[in-house]
């Protein structure tokens, strides 16, 4: 289930991603080729107009065939020059380059505003003050490895409901009283009741804290429900934070590995999304959402990088030809897109094997 649901999740947000550069070429009057749903082979194709539409057997995203994308003497001198994406403005090409990012930005937009329509998990202290929380409830942010509550087998989402120690119960779940209770039975069994995912059952665990400590971190969390306007509004800063706060990460992991000091244990391949995707099922629609948020602005974001075969390194050029006035030679262009399309298949192979060795 967890696999079905990370394939549809990344059909969408790849399928959003091409549509703004489908969109914004048919606008400009840019000959589209075809519009592939899935990558090949293909199963079967409709052909609308002078664009066909293909239904390929690998679920895993979609692609736009823009006539003139990969320079070649057909699309700058033949009979179809002018419909060419080479032969256009360059302020045409740039934006359907840009306009595939765009459509990313604005999919989470619309996935964190509806996630506030439907009601969004929000830490008590943080929501706005015209707007209370509901449903408020005791959360487990991470749980410390090979602390009693990892070995007594608390997760990240469990909601902690209850805590007793022989006669004593602890009467208001809050993380002070927590800590309070935990100290004053550090040598004692506590028994801890919590909620887990969707359900409504309670789960019972018995830990003996170490050192005064049970190994987690908490928070409490409540649903902020806004009306749709509010929902917009909070759902674009959202959006701005977010996307703020991803370029500055990715920028300081990509500044680190170019000094050498590199750190790859964070990045995160398909076969660890898919373990993460599985979580957010879990825990309700919202979560999912706001995962699916949260890839998306990381697809937009990593594809501005000025790199070969990214939109990013493809705007780059434009820019290379804006100042040097004249076009890039093809042959450099491709061999560069294609040289790099080849690195980021190593890059995606080497974080998809270490996830592999994660899971063993």
């Amino acid at each position: 289930m967890n696999i079905l649901i990370f394939f549809i999740i990344l059909l969408v947000l790849v399928l959003v991603h091409e549509f703004g550069h489908f969109f914004t070429a048919k606008r400009f009057g840019i000959r589209v080729d075809e519009f592939g749903f899935g990558f090949p082979p293909r199963l079967f194709g409709i052909k609308k107009g002078e664009t066909e539409y293909t239904f390929n057997l690998l679920p895993i995203g979609g692609f736009v065939k823009i006539f003139g994308e990969t320079p070649d003497d057909e699309n700058m001198n033949g009979p179809d020059r002018d419909r060419s994406f080479v032969n256009k403005p360059k302020w045409q090409q740039a934006i359907v380059l840009f306009a595939g990012v765009f459509a990313n930005f604005l999919l989470a937009w619309l996935l964190f505003s509806v996630g506030f329509m439907s009601g969004f998990p929000t830490s008590v202290g943080n929501e706005m003050k015209e707007y209370a929380l509901r449903d408020v409830k005791l959360v487990v942010i991470s749980v410390t490895s090979d602390s009693p509550a990892d070995m007594g087998g608390l997760k990240s989402g469990d909601k902690i409901v209850s805590l007793e120690s022989g006669k004593e119960m602890l009467a208001e779940v809050s993380p002070e009283n927590i800590k309070s209770f935990v100290v004053s039975h550090t040598s004692s069994e506590i028994t801890v009741g919590y909620i887990r995912g969707k359900g409504q059952e309670v789960n019972f665990t018995k830990i003996t804290p170490k050192d005064n400590l049970i190994g987690i971190s908490m928070d409490q969390i409540g649903i902020a429900k806004l009306g749709i306007l509010e929902s917009f509004w909070e759902g674009m800063k959202l959006s701005i934070f977010v996307t703020k706060s991803t370029a500055v990460g990715l920028f300081t992991l990509i500044y680190d590995g170019l000094r050498g000091q590199g750190d790859l244990s964070s990045v995160t391949g398909p076969v660890g999304i898919v373990g993460i995707v599985g979580d957010a099922y879990d825990f309700g629609f919202v979560y999912l959402l706001s995962l699916s948020a949260l890839i998306s602005i990381n697809l937009a974001i990593i594809n501005l990088i000025p790199f070969p075969a990214l939109d990013g390194g493809r705007l780059f050029f434009l820019l290379i030809e804006k100042i040097k006035g004249r076009a890039m030679n093809p042959k450099v262009a491709n061999t560069a897109n294609m040289i790099g399309f080849g690195i980021l298949i190593l890059l995606m192979l080497v974080i998809t094997y270490r996830d592999v060795v994660k899971l063993l």
